[in-house]
């Protein structure tokens, strides 16, 4: 066992990340940084406000992105979960993606401030993901949103979330989920960092970076292989018929690409697959850095969004 997969050092490594995260973001507004997040794609203005979800774990802090003028009300609801392997609480980098949702989508879109490991392990990020997604389909209508037309979705461990959200719904009976979007998740933990292979020699996710962010998330293994945690490990036989319709995008270099590979064709198995899009040419965490690419991408998810929610036309081409 390495170093890192000590819950001790690997709580240490995390704090370090986290403290050195926000300092970089206080001091930087280059390529992936929260200021830059905010100033991407300007022909999307910037229309939001600041609500507070009560959940059994902590209070949610979200931040919820208007469509444009003249959309239809109440327009539906698209959950947005950040990444950052369950470790860095940064939802600011997402602020391009909601605001492009919400133009193109005709969608509110809800981005959550989830809680975070070390100081929030396994299953406390899972269960107030679902929590909130919960709370919106129930209170929608007081906000002016359709919380019936509900999408959910996620990049990297966001995107482990609302893979994690969807399965709850599923075994509660609810709320139901038009489309859930998971966009280079990790989804088997059970497997080690170590054991996992990426097509090029080094991926922009190392294997020790995932090893902080794994142990940091389920400090005990044996916990790794929970269906919240790890539905593409091959422990989790569990019928998945009923899920919520999935558009998974992966990343043909990214260290997690196999893993949710092996998902997208247990969801087809189920009939829940709507599409597997791969981005050749491309790492863990691409859209940070890569417009062009970016602006693929979200204008796929957009797409996938109007079409299983009925919302209206896009903005631009």
């Amino acid at each position: 066992m390495s170093l890192l997969a000590r819950p001790a050092v690997a709580t240490r490594a995390a704090k370090t990340m986290q403290g050195l995260t926000r300092l970089a973001s206080r001091r930087s507004g280059g390529p992936g940084s929260a200021a830059d997040g905010q100033t991407r794609f300007p022909e999307y203005p910037r229309a939001v406000r600041e609500l507070t979800v009560p959940t059994s774990v902590a209070p949610a802090p979200v931040t919820v992105y208007a469509p444009p003028a003249g959309t239809a009300t109440p327009a539906p609801v698209h959950v947005n979960f950040h990444g950052g392997g369950y470790v860095v609480s940064m939802p600011e980098l997402d602020d391009g993606l909601c605001r492009w949702l919400a133009a193109e989508a005709g969608v509110v879109v809800v981005n959550v401030k989830y809680v975070v490991a070390p100081q929030h392990p396994f299953p406390a990020p899972p269960t107030q993901a679902f929590e909130v997604v919960r709370w919106v389909a129930e209170h929608g209508a007081e906000h002016g949103w359709d919380g019936g037309r509900l999408t959910v979705g996620g990049q990297s461990a966001g995107g482990g979330l609302t893979a994690a959200v969807a399965r709850q719904a599923l075994e509660q009976g609810g709320p139901a989920i038009a489309l859930q979007v998971l966009h280079y998740p990790p989804l088997d933990l059970a497997t080690g960092a170590k054991d996992k292979k990426a097509a090029v020699a080094k991926p922009m996710l190392r294997p020790w970076m995932a090893e902080i962010f794994d142990t940091s998330y389920v400090p005990d293994p044996r916990e790794r292989a929970h269906r919240f945690v790890s539905p593409a490990h091959a422990s989790d036989t569990a019928d998945l018929t009923g899920i919520a319709p999935a558009l998974v995008i992966t990343a043909e270099y990214d260290l997690l690409r196999n893993e949710a590979t092996r998902y997208a064709e247990r969801l087809s198995a189920a009939g829940a697959l709507v599409e597997h899009h791969d981005v050749t040419g491309a790492d863990h965490g691409y859209d940070t850095k890569d417009d062009e690419r970016a602006r693929a991408t979200y204008a796929l998810i957009a797409r996938h969004l109007r079409q299983a929610t009925g919302s209206g036309t896009s903005q631009a081409s």
